[in-house]
């Protein structure tokens, strides 16, 4: 099977994004990020990736969270059942080389993505701080450095975040087995 990386699927609808009671497993992986914006769509990448081409462990759910991410997290903190680990992928500027996938810690995240409510600079760290100190979750955050994110709409990722997919997706699954 060929997956084009950064390509929008037609047949996708707002409506078709998983419900909260699919998000029961143990481990949780969010895919977040706007793919109308270039690089920023790095994390709806990796989640397509992980959905079409590996094989995902039965305890393990990936959710293409796109710009959402926010309302997800709200209901799992209010949430009396939650998953033991969340892994959230995501793309930031941090001064690296274009293309370079590495583990932030929540406290690294940079400044404009801390507390922000636009539905564009997600995630919310206020919510994921939330579930990794009050609620018992493990949260791990994957990011990849951008190569640019456009000031207008240009769906698809730079040829070095297309490159950082499966870097990231290889990622994931090492830290789910």
């Amino acid at each position: 099977m060929s997956i084009e990386i950064g390509k929008v699927d037609e047949h996708w609808r707002w409506d078709s994004v998983q419900p909260l009671e699919t998000m029961y497993k143990d481990v949780v992986v969010l895919g977040c990020g706007n793919i109308l914006y270039g690089d920023d769509g790095f994390g709806p990448n990796v989640a397509e990736y992980l959905e079409n081409a590996c094989r995902i462990p039965s305890h393990v759910d990936v959710v293409n969270a796109g710009t959402g991410v926010r309302e997800m997290l709200f209901d799992l903190v209010i949430s009396e059942q939650r998953p033991k680990k969340i892994i959230v992928i995501d793309a930031i500027e941090a001064n690296k080389k274009p293309g370079e996938v590495f583990k932030i810690p929540l406290e690294g995240m940079p400044a404009h993505k801390t507390d922000d409510f636009s539905i564009h600079h997600m995630p919310t760290t206020n919510m994921l701080k939330e579930l990794r100190d009050h609620c018992d979750v493990d949260v791990i955050v994957i990011v990849a450095q951008v190569e640019s994110i456009p000031g207008e709409v240009k769906p698809g990722l730079s040829k070095a975040l297309m490159e950082a997919v499966g870097v990231a997706a290889e990622e994931v699954l090492r830290i789910c087995e």
